[in-house]
């Protein structure tokens, strides 16, 4: 079912709407966007997790005027909070975010979904000319809203079925090893451990006759009226392996565990996508008693160390992306975005002041 624009741009809790920010009404980017054949531009943020991703698009965001997408399958989710790194209560009243805490743990989310979501938030955003600032996380996403994907097959329940079941007789890795039969391309880009998206390639591989990533490759319609500005943040692997591991403990002290308790106990789909996040199912596993927190926080570390290269291999593929080799929440990181910014044609509100050190 398609997302409506009420549902999408009035019914956030985090709010978005001029009307609930009169003082912001009035900081707009001051990029022409009356002439109907010029593109407005549309910022892109991307990096592995813990990059600082969501700091860099609020440092920018109140230097240029601009409002925060989200582009993170896992930041949809209501209540799932403090594993999925969403923004804190201070970001969120100080710059406006869109597209968080919008589905229910029971309810799906496609790549499909997402684009169909983002584009009613960014015709909202160029009705009010406030300038959009994409944090992508997940590239898949980002993928389907920029260049658009392919017309996919719809969900055939007896495929899923029959997968399910097989996956249950055989055992962990069997679907991830008939998915690398299948599109070997695709399987290296997920995990062993997703179950859905798994099902969901090999699901279409059947449907389609051909490899997922050969559809993904053709009929595609990318989106238009915007002009993609792109930033990539690339911290040295050290320390951004010391930035996931302290993030992950930090994420713990806040009150991860007791999150997920609460969680299980007001939704009765255990098994629903949410909690197959990272760290939501190791959790889950220590409150069902199957590990103790002391193995689930060494492979919550893990996992998210194997995600953030996966997310890396995946945006250097990306074109055009201006790199930065740092942390968004650097001060000199945050200086070059924003002379970058200011040298591809997007100038700040008046009164605005850059963030230069």
């Amino acid at each position: 079912m398609k997302p409506t624009r009420q549902q999408v741009v009035g019914s956030r809790p985090s709010g978005c709407l001029c009307a609930r920010y009169p003082s912001r009404a009035r900081m707009a980017y001051s990029v022409s966007m009356s002439a109907a054949t010029t593109d407005s531009p549309l910022i892109v943020i991307v990096g592995p997790t813990a990059s600082g991703k969501s700091t860099l698009g609020v440092a920018l965001a109140r230097e240029f005027g601009g409002e925060i997408v989200a582009c993170d399958s896992t930041q949809l989710y209501r209540g799932f909070d403090i594993g999925t790194a969403k923004p804190t209560r201070a970001e969120r009243a100080e710059v406006p975010h869109h597209l968080l805490d919008v589905l229910e743990a029971d309810e799906p989310s496609t790549a499909g979904d997402y684009r169909e979501r983002a584009e009613l938030v960014l015709a909202d955003l160029k009705v009010r000319e406030k300038l959009p600032i994409v944090a992508a996380g997940t590239g898949l996403y980002l993928r389907a809203l920029l260049e658009g994907l392919a017309d996919l097959p719809q969900r055939s329940e007896e495929v899923r079925e029959r997968l399910r079941k097989s996956a249950a007789a055989r055992g962990p890795g069997h679907l991830h090893a008939v998915l690398k039969e299948l599109d070997g391309e695709t399987a290296g880009k997920i995990a062993p451990a997703d179950e859905q998206k798994i099902i969901r390639a090999i699901e279409v591989c059947l449907l389609a006759s051909k490899p997922l990533s050969e559809v993904h490759r053709t009929a595609r319609k990318p989106l238009l009226g915007w002009r993609a500005v792109k930033i990539g943040l690339q911290p040295p692997r050290e320390a951004l392996v010391d930035r996931i591991h302290a993030r992950t403990d930090a994420m713990l002290a806040a009150g991860w565990l007791e999150e997920v308790r609460g969680l299980l106990a007001r939704n009765n789909g255990e098994d629903a996508k949410p909690f197959d996040f990272i760290g939501y199912r190791e959790l889950r596993e220590v409150l069902r008693g199957k590990t103790t927190l002391v193995d689930a926080r060494a492979a919550i570390q893990q996992s998210t160390r194997q995600y953030a290269k996966r997310q890396l291999t995946w945006f250097r593929r990306e074109q055009n992306v201006y790199w930065l080799t740092g942390f968004g929440d650097e001060a000199l990181i945050q200086q070059r975005a924003s002379e970058f910014l200011a040298s591809s044609g997007i100038s700040r509100p008046r009164g605005r002041q850059s963030t230069s050190v």
